[in-house]
């Protein structure tokens, strides 16, 4: 990774707590971005802030709920008040649901898991592209999953919301191609966060099941992740958008 590659540009992570968010956080500024880092827990996102900072990059924290129009309007802002623009931002922020088959699944979990994982992407891009179009363009990074471009057994709402990622980055890419704002998403495999992890520790079977999804024989670092963000927010990938980008070890070309 160049360091440099993003140097001035005013980003923003939400999910940045933790997993991918809090690695694309840091190396985005390492990559020489300012960065507003945004989590619902205060305490692992101003962990996160640290680490940017100790990264030698501008960084602050502002708390957000993404399933609250309200709480991502003041998000942007925030950047806007701090550094004056937004000229990039990566939809993070999400979460797994419950693990069950379609038809045993609640509307309480339904409703939460597509109210985080879609409703607050489309409301993330909703604020974020009234600041862009102001100020002459920008990048966006959703982060759709495998999930998103294949079926998910016993995880229907989290597989829909995804889905729904993909059919939305696409959109909004066609409708403000012509204002300079580029819209993508990338769709992580099996990817080594603390999650995934623990998960790996406490049941070896689950763990060989999801490596052998896996064509290149491992799990994929969150920096990896991270790294395909940062391309993407950066100039050299000016051509591109509309995509739904697998950064999954080849899981999804099988």
């Amino acid at each position: 990774m160049s360091t440099g590659i993003l140097d001035g540009k005013v980003t923003l992570v939400t999910g940045a707590g933790g997993g991918i968010g809090r690695a694309t956080a840091v190396v985005l500024g390492q990559a020489g971005a300012k960065v507003l880092v945004s989590d619902i827990s205060t305490r692992r996102g101003e962990e996160t802030t640290a680490m940017v900072r100790a990264a030698g990059a501008d960084a602050e924290f502002k708390k957000a709920d993404v399933s609250r129009g309200a709480d991502v309007e003041a998000l942007i802002a925030a950047a806007v008040a701090k550094w004056g623009r937004l000229d990039c931002a990566h939809n993070n922020a999400g979460i797994s649901g419950t693990v069950v088959n379609v038809a045993d699944d609640t509307e309480e979990n339904w409703d939460k898991t597509l109210a985080v994982d879609l409703k607050g992407v489309w409301l993330c891009m909703k604020y974020e592209i009234k600041q862009m179009l102001k100020q002459g363009g920008g990048s966006i990074v959703n982060t759709s999953s495998t999930a998103g471009l294949l079926g998910a057994v016993r995880m229907g709402a989290y597989a829909a919301a995804k889905h729904g990622v993909v059919g939305l980055t696409r959109t909004a890419a066609l409708e403000y191609a012509k204002s300079n704002i580029r819209v993508n998403a990338i769709c992580p495999g099996v990817i080594g966060t603390p999650v995934i992890m623990g998960w790996f520790e406490s049941n070896e079977r689950l763990k060989k099941t999801m490596l052998a999804s896996e064509p290149i024989g491992r799990v994929g670092q969150p920096e990896e992740i991270g790294n395909a963000v940062v391309w993407l927010f950066s100039d050299r990938s000016s051509f591109v958008t509309g995509a739904a980008i697998p950064v999954d070890g080849g899981l999804s070309a099988q």
